[in-house]
C-alpha cells in the first residue's frame, strides 16, 4: 500500500489515495483541484523516499470536498480566589479535501484514487448526528405512549366489568329486614 507524508497548515498527514482529511482552511473553492508539494516521506510497495527536508518534484493532489468549520472547542478561563471567570467557544475553519493522486519525485504515477462515492460517515454533521437522537427519542416515546394506551384499556376493561358485578349484587339482594304479616 502507497502512502505519502505531506506537511501543511503547520501540521503533517499521513495520506494515501482515497482517503478524506480535515485540514487547515485553504482559500481556494469548493471543488477545485490543489497540489501539496511539501512531500517529507513517499512509501511505494517497491521503494521508499525520505525527503531532507521535503522531496523535490513530488506531489500529492486533491480535491477540495467542502469548506467548513470544526467542531466548538470551549475555552473556560478561571482566576481563583478572584471572582473572575470567563467561558467562550472557538470553531476552527477547516477544509476537507479528498486525495486523488500521489506522484514521486520523478512524475511518476504512484496512487490514483478510484471513482468518488458518497461523502462517508466520519464527516456527517454533529447536527445529524441530534437529529438521530430526536428521531430515537420519537420512536421510545411512541412506543411508550403504546404502552400506556394498552394498560389503560385493560384497566377500563377491568372497570366495566366490576361495574356489571355491582350491579348484579344489587338486583339480587334481599332486604335486611322482612315484614311480618
Amino acid at each position: 500500500m502507497s502512502f505519502a507524508v505531506i506537511q501543511t497548515g503547520g501540521k503533517q498527514y499521513k495520506v494515501s489515495a482515497s482517503e478524506i482529511l480535515k485540514i487547515e482552511r485553504l482559500e481556494n473553492a469548493e471543488g477545485k483541484t490543489v497540489e501539496f508539494k511539501n512531500v517529507l516521506f513517499l512509501n511505494d510497495d517497491n521503494s521508499t523516499e525520505i525527503g531532507n527536508p521535503n522531496i523535490k518534484g513530488a506531489k500529492v493532489e486533491a480535491t477540495i470536498l467542502k469548506n467548513t468549520r470544526n467542531k466548538t472547542v470551549l475555552v473556560f478561563k478561571k482566576r481563583r480566589r478572584k471572582n473572575s471567570r470567563k467561558k467562550y467557544g472557538h470553531r476552527q475553519p477547516i477544509s476537507l479535501v479528498r486525495i486523488t493522486k500521489i506522484f514521486s519525485k520523478d512524475g511518476k504515477l504512484i496512487a490514483e484514487a478510484g471513482p468518488q462515492k458518497k461523502i462517508t460517515k466520519k464527516i456527517v454533521k454533529a447536527d445529524s448526528a441530534r437529529e438521530k437522537q430526536i428521531i430515537e427519542a420519537k420512536k421510545t416515546k411512541d412506543e411508550k405512549d403504546k404502552k400506556i394506551k394498552k394498560s389503560v384499556k385493560k384497566i377500563e376493561a377491568k372497570v366495566q366489568k366490576v361495574a356489571k358485578n355491582i350491579e348484579k349484587t344489587e338486583t339480587k339482594k334481599k332486604p335486611l329486614t322482612t315484614k311480618k304479616k
